[in-house]
């Protein structure tokens, strides 16, 4: 199930479901651990002898968000009950700490002993084992703890902080189902203590008015040591929960509108839903650098494992539109973070934990009898590549001098030994993860990467260096014009798998990644060979529904909703994918005519987003819900990207034709050497 309405600091995550269930709580980093292992954890009301839980069909659920926040503004309402809640969540910006304030009015027109029930099915560590929970009287709140993680639950109400009835037991252990059982009447057993696989139900009592309001705050504090987690505790009683909350909805709108960026030439969907692709950004990126693809646990079941690791492929283009949209403290964590990472030799391996340490691969060591390098080359290009853009927007030296020998020149080196005698780089794995070869993605990448290693050469005084880079991206160009280029079809290979004779054998499936070829620098976006290279994927990857959108590439299997139509669905549309088009549009555009071809696909986007404005990875392309992750870095990020690159090349056209204009004013007045 998609998650929606992420919130987080950096060291804390929380993600939700679409029946406003937390799902997912990520601790130390984003991304690891989780300790909820991805179970519900349930949040229900109670009132006039009956019990609730949110994904009950009788409660309507609006999910969003307070405008340029990472504060939820969450509507239940319940006519059954008579009773709507409003529900504001967020990760304190500072410390990790988890709020949730509920405020609950009547709809009946008289007073209303109403129950709040927070039901924490904890796995501390990725697994119930060895958890404990109790009930702590002095602080009048629930400890979970293992190890060196803690957990403390409590809450505020409008007088006096405590929290009023907990039940303590097991869950999934002999038939137990788990406490969040134990509120269905209302009243909870008050068991102090309980070890192994538990869980925890705690309760409110709030007294409220005919046709009022009232409300109560709770929070989760997160740590490393008991007397840390009741020492939070004890600085959230101190501040109030309530001005902590405000604090982080002032310091989310800061953050989001701290650049002075004029959105005026887009329509007020894309300008809302850019600031908000930049905040889920934000949830989804560890404060120790490391940017995660999705932090949505339920992929889990697709294929025995998850999506949150580093992809450092991913992470550079998410970096470049961190650049591009001043986050620069952002894109640096990143960087340095990749520095820890890097292989002696200059590479990038397939991916890596939040803390930098290798994560899971299928990509083998050796094939058929044969040692490999186990990598995607592009994922060490973009690195190179986007570094460069973040250098060249903030020309900050101190930064980029630690970096210089391994992020750009040992990786440039080992770029020239690994290539071809073409001069092509040699077979790695794509993008996508599926298949080796020569990609044209990956050519491209290369190509762009030592244009900036170049670059960077020259600027630290070292020509040979730069020289050798040049010649090494020349020579890469004129082979992919030569080797990937296929004639008769007027379009450029996805892959090109070498032969014994030194030739190559083309895979001509159209794929949307060879929108690479302009994007990094290999190909003038107007030259006439992108042109037909992006119109023949347009029309072979564009989905043929009332949903519309790009698929990846031709019969592409991954969570495949269409086996028949293959022509009309060639997959499923994602927005990586669809907005790929809109930059084409936007870097060959030289009018502003030309430029607005591209408003359309990110006006899809916001048709696509879920109200809370969260973007999937892909859509079903009959229905348009959200399939696989959800959110998916790389969706937000692309946007925000597009979004900028739009505003610039808007800027830069506008200033054009307005010389152009009064040019031509100048010259209808008789010119301007006439006038006076």
């Amino acid at each position: 199930m998609p998650r929606d309405i992420p919130v987080g600091n950096g060291n804390l995550l929380i993600t939700f479901d679409r029946f406003y269930r937390v799902r997912d709580l990520y601790f130390p980093n984003v991304g690891r651990f989780n300790h909820t292992d991805g179970n519900v954890q349930r949040f229900g009301v109670w009132a006039d002898g009956r019990l609730a839980w949110s994904e009950d069909p009788s409660w309507r659920r609006e999910l969003r968000y307070r405008e340029d926040t990472l504060v939820t503004e969450v509507r239940l309402t319940n006519d059954e009950l008579g009773l709507e809640l409003i529900c504001n969540d967020a990760v304190d910006f500072h410390e990790p700490i988890y709020f949730r304030r509920v405020t609950v009015r009547d709809l009946r027109g008289h007073e209303r002993d109403v129950r709040v029930f927070f039901h924490w099915d904890m796995s501390i560590g990725g697994t119930p084992v060895g958890d404990t929970a109790n009930y702590d009287p002095s602080t009048s709140s629930i400890v979970i703890y293992k190890d060196d993680i803690y957990f403390l639950f409590n809450a505020c109400d409008e007088h006096k902080c405590g929290i009023d009835h907990w039940a303590i037991g097991t869950k999934r252990v002999r038939g137990t189902e788990g406490t969040w059982r134990d509120a269905e009447d209302g009243v909870l057993g008050r068991n102090a203590i309980s070890q192994g696989s538990v869980d925890a139900t705690i309760g409110f009592n709030i007294l409220v008015p005919p046709n009022a309001t009232s409300h109560i705050t709770a929070w989760l504090v997160c740590g490393r040591s008991y007397d840390q987690v009741k020492a939070l505790n004890r600085r959230v009683n101190e501040s109030g929960p309530d001005n902590m909350l405000h604090r982080t909805e002032s310091y989310w709108r800061l953050w989001a509108r701290k650049e002075p960026i004029d959105l005026s030439p887009l329509s007020a969907g894309v300008a809302e839903l850019f600031y908000r692709s930049q905040l889920v950004l934000r949830t989804q990126i560890d404060n120790g650098g490391a940017i995660i693809a999705a932090n949505d646990s339920d992929i889990t079941q697709f294929g025995g494992d998850h999506y949150s690791y580093c992809w450092t492929r991913d992470g550079a283009l998410v970096a470049y539109a961190l650049t591009l949209c001043g986050q620069s403290e952002l894109s640096r964590s990143f960087f340095r973070y990749c520095a820890d990472c890097v292989e002696p030799d200059g590479y990038f391996l397939h991916k890596y934990t939040p803390t930098g340490d290798l994560a899971s691969s299928w990509h083998p060591w050796m094939l058929d009898g044969l040692k490999i390098l186990p990598i995607q080359q592009d994922e060490t290009s973009l690195v190179l590549w986007a570094l460069r853009k973040h250098f060249a927007t903030f020309r900050d030296v101190e930064f980029i001098k630690p970096l210089y020998n391994s992020l750009i020149t040992r990786p440039a080196e080992w770029m020239l030994r690994y290539r071809d005698a073409a001069g092509l780089p040699l077979p790695s794995w794509d993008l996508w993860e599926e298949r080796r070869g020569i990609h044209t993605f990956t050519v491209a990448a290369t190509i762009g990467a030592l244009q900036a290693a170049a670059a960077f050469a020259r600027d630290f005084g070292q020509q040979d260096r730069a020289a050798a880079y040049r010649d090494g991206a020349e020579t890469m160009r004129a082979a992919l014009r030569r080797h990937l280029w296929n004639d008769e079809q007027q379009r450029f290979a996805r892959l090109a798998q070498p032969l014994p004779d030194g030739s190559y054998r083309l895979d001509m499936t159209a794929d949307s990644a060879n929108y690479a070829l302009f994007a990094f620098g290999a190909l003038d976006p107007n030259d006439p060979r992108m042109a037909s290279e992006m119109k023949a994927l347009r029309e072979r990857l564009w989905i043929k529904t009332p949903i519309g959108g790009c698929a990846r590439y031709e019969h592409d299997y991954y969570h495949q909703v269409e086996r028949d139509r293959i022509s009309e669905v060639p997959g499923n549309p994602w927005v990586i994918c669809t907005l790929w088009q809109a930059q084409y549009h936007i870097a060959r555009a030289r009018t502003l005519a030309e430029l607005q071809e591209a408003v359309p696909l990110l006006e899809w986007c916001v048709q696509r987003a879920s109200a809370s404005g969260v973007l999937a990875e892909q859509f079903h392309p009959h229905t348009g819900e959200s399939m696989s992750v959800s959110p998916l870095t790389w969706s937000h990020a692309t946007f925000a990207m597009v979004v900028m690159e739009y505003l610039n090349k808007h800027t830069q056209l506008a200033s054009i034709e307005g010389r152009s204009h009064e040019h031509h004013a100048g010259l209808v007045n008789g010119g301007p050497h006439l006038q006076g």
